[in-house]
């Protein structure tokens, strides 16, 4: 794999060394097996130390998939119903109603849901959740009547009202954080100490938690604001709590990257980690399968707070479904993707993908706002479609 290591390489240089250039990046490729690609390149923070595979990065949105596990794995036990109201589980997402828009005093106006909220449609992000740099009416609700944002990792962050009526459409929010106080209310302890538990120990997955150690915080990557000028200011007052009141299952965790890669491996190897099993091989091959009904569908993430947000989507004009809890391409990708591949992305622009059919995945780690960042984005697409060119190539000879 000599030639796919020095095209990912060139990759890498390239997008640290270019103007505009993202200030530093960490990308891996595995197989069933182990790691077949590892690349470091640029600085964890503009001018400051080289990035490493062992930079500590926030990983946002890629927990997702984390908090999903440990739903599937009480569901696999039968102590979770998917179909039962997920306030059964986390009795405060019973208190929560549909916001209808605002009154001429700019009140919210709010009802009674027309039925409860499901662990199902919180896990198909259907529950009525959003986010406020994804939606209009949780802006509102920021700016003119103090909901936190989900960063803050307080519970205010995801009592807000619901957008709809749970089941009525997609929408992308806080429902893995609620997914997580349902798997919190099952086992009775915190999430990080049921992901500890439960799918660290068996993976061999040291350094990734809610909190940092005092190692792992020496080594984090600053995350950095990125200009209309395309240049870049290091945000050095901004990072996700340590501590914080709730561990957010659909955003929280610090990891290195190399031990996120051993949770992509678990999905490749049907369930199986070198330490135990953390789910079966049913319970992975039903979970990587689309499962919104129509007319539900993966949209566009229009983004109204521009400084964490452009206008984002995976593969445009390309259909996409939602699993538990991944994005799943429902045809071929641009990149080489195949359909019924599964994957997602962080806000700090980190995206990752797992082919199962192929036996491989990967991930790319930088930490720039806003979401969706023209270099760092496009790094990405380069380099899936630079390993999947390699593969093929491989496969030819």
């Amino acid at each position: 794999m000599t030639d796919m290591t020095q095209a990912l390489d060139a990759i890498l240089g390239g997008v640290t060394a270019g103007s505009p250039r993202v200030p530093g990046v960490v990308a891996m490729v595995t197989d069933r097996r182990g790691d077949i690609y590892a690349g470091a390149a640029g600085e964890q923070r503009l001018g400051g130390d080289p990035m490493a595979l062992d930079t500590v990065f926030a990983i946002f949105s890629t927990t997702k998939a984390i908090a999903g596990t440990t739903a599937l794995q009480c569901v696999e036990e039968g102590l979770l119903d998917l179909d039962a109201p997920a306030k059964d589980y986390a009795p405060e997402i019973g208190k929560l109603q549909v916001i209808e828009g605002f009154d001429a005093d700019g009140h919210p106006r709010l009802r009674a849901p027309k039925s409860d909220v499901t662990t199902r449609q919180l896990m198909l992000h259907t529950g009525g959740f959003g986010y406020d740099f994804f939606s209009e009416t949780y802006k509102r609700l920021a700016e003119e009547h103090g909901q936190p944002s989900v960063v803050t990792g307080t519970r205010a962050a995801i009592e807000t009202p619901l957008l709809f009526d749970p089941g009525e459409r997609w929408e992308y929010g806080t429902n893995i954080d609620w997914v997580g106080q349902v798997v919190e209310g099952i086992r009775g302890k915190s999430l990080g100490q049921v992901m500890r538990e439960r799918v660290f120990d068996p993976l061999g997955m040291d350094e990734i938690a809610f909190t940092r150690s005092d190692a792992m915080k020496a080594r984090t990557a600053t995350i950095h604001a990125r200009g209309g000028d395309g240049g870049l200011e290091p945000m050095d007052g901004f990072a996700l709590p340590d501590n914080p009141e709730v561990e957010m299952g659909g955003h929280g965790l610090y990891a290195t990257i190399p031990e996120y890669m051993k949770f992509i491996r678990m999905w490749l190897n049907d369930g199986a980690g070198p330490k135990g099993r953390v789910l079966r091989p049913e319970t992975v091959d039903w979970a990587v399968k689309g499962a919104l009904v129509p007319p539900q569908k993966v949209t566009m993430l229009p983004g109204v707070i521009p400084s964490l947000s452009n206008d984002a989507e995976m593969f445009p004009g390309t259909a996409k479904d939602w699993s538990y809890t991944f994005m799943v391409n429902s045809e071929t990708a641009p990149t080489g993707r195949p359909a019924g591949a599964i994957g997602w992305a962080g806000l700090a622009n980190c995206f990752y993908w797992i082919d199962r059919a192929g036996g491989f995945g990967g991930y790319w780690a930088t930490q720039i706002l806003p979401f969706g960042d023209p270099v760092s984005f496009t790094g990405y697409l380069e380099f899936e479609s630079a390993v999947y060119r390699a593969m093929q190539a491989a496969r030819a000879a």
